[in-house]
């Protein structure tokens, strides 16, 4: 009897400390950035892409939040192109420490490095860039998008998986594309693959009109293969080249199959909810920038109602420890990696309309967390900056 006093008594008091008045604003920073002219625009990308994501987030954690007695609020800014991003940012720094960020590599750092950003907890919810997981990295700087790497090996796990070992590649010329191209070099060596041949897209022809003549010229020269992987992450040619290839052959990559953060063929796990509440709220399908943004706004909500804190040392602190997980609609918990700050998630591999498969594969073992298989595992990051 006395030990149930006692476990009540305990169990009082902590719900007493979380409920105090928590209370967060979190800033949600896009910053502009020139894109080149692509050949068709049949995908538009949102105004609100990655805003709307973020804003889903503090809804959710709204609705968690009041019955704990926690607040949040979210503030936004946009910077348009050629704007000053880290006088932006730090105005932003000036009025909260918790900053969600859409931006180009060299801004994500410039602002990572700022005095007023020292002690803050930033979230990258857009770049892939490896070097930002690895001798790039910022103690202060985390990552909700997956990396590059990550989404290149559940590819190359499913090469491996369907013994596809021809394999050749075609890369566009643009520094997404070459950065795209060069993790999927990785990902295949780390796997035991290799490239038969590969190609450079430097057309400027409309494809729109031409790619029933050119792609199978452009192609012939591949002779017989498994597998053709486009890495064209502007989706500029890459969808002209389905159906065109001299040999009729898979295209996997940036168009095709394709692995991704999030699509809205991911169905299981509880994620048709999230479709479902995000749709509802602004009328068209999820991204994955938005997924990446919701996740590092549930993140911060997770720690909160965990731990009762609104401080970053403490939230920190417990974002990195075995203890977090995030519930995150991917059929595991999701954590972060204590050694780069990047954020633990299977990779769904997709065609436009349907889940193929999500990494890692069945028979992919690690020795602590299969989730490690993708991407940067500890022995392989240069990162210092976490310890």
């Amino acid at each position: 009897m006395t030990r149930m006093w006692l476990s009540l008594i305990a169990a009082t008091a902590f719900m007493a400390q979380a409920a105090q008045a928590a209370s967060l604003t979190v800033g949600y920073l896009r910053i502009d950035a020139p894109m080149p002219p692509t050949l068709s625009n049949l995908d538009p990308v949102p105004e609100d892409d990655g805003l709307a994501g973020a804003r889903t987030g503090l809804d959710d954690n709204l609705t968690t939040g009041k019955f704990l007695g926690h607040d949040y609020a979210l503030i936004e800014d946009r910077v348009p192109e050629g704007g000053d991003a880290v006088a932006a940012a730090r105005a932003m720094l000036a009025e909260t420490p918790y900053l969600i960020l859409d931006a180009p590599d060299d801004t994500l750092l410039a602002i990572a490095d700022l005095d007023a950003a020292q002690g803050a907890l930033l979230f990258n919810a857009a770049s892939g860039a490896l070097a930002l997981r690895d001798d790039e990295c910022r103690a202060t700087l985390f990552h909700t998008a997956p990396s590059d790497a990550m989404r290149t090996d559940a590819l190359a796990q499913v090469f491996v998986k369907k013994r596809w070992t021809d394999l050749v590649m075609i890369a566009g010329t643009h520094p997404q594309d070459i950065a795209y191209a060069e993790a999927m070099r990785r990902s295949l060596k780390k796997f035991g693959l290799k490239l038969e041949a590969e190609k450079t897209w430097a057309f400027d022809a409309d494809m729109r009109r031409n790619a029933a003549q050119e792609v199978p010229l452009f192609t012939q020269d591949f002779g017989d293969y498994d597998a053709l992987i486009l890495a064209d992450e502007l989706h500029d040619f890459g969808r002209y080249v389905l159906y065109n290839t001299w040999e009729p052959r898979p295209v996997a990559g940036s168009e095709g199959l394709s692995p991704v953060g999030w699509s809205p063929v991911i169905e299981q796990w509880g994620a048709s909810q999230l479709h479902s509440r995000f749709g509802k709220a602004h009328a068209r399908a999820m991204t994955a920038k938005d997924y990446a943004a919701w996740a590092a706004m549930r993140t911060l909500g997770e720690a909160v109602t965990r731990t009762g804190a609104d401080d970053p040392a403490t939230l920190r602190a417990y974002i990195l420890s075995d203890d977090f997980e995030l519930a995150g609609f991917k059929g595991r918990p999701l954590t972060y990696r204590a050694w780069n700050g990047q954020l633990r998630q299977p990779v769904a591999v997709v065609h436009p309309r349907a889940l193929v498969a999500q990494a890692p594969l069945e028979g992919f073992l690690h020795r602590t967390n299969e989730l490690d298989t993708l991407g940067l595992d500890r022995p392989e990051s240069a990162c210092g900056a976490f310890e």
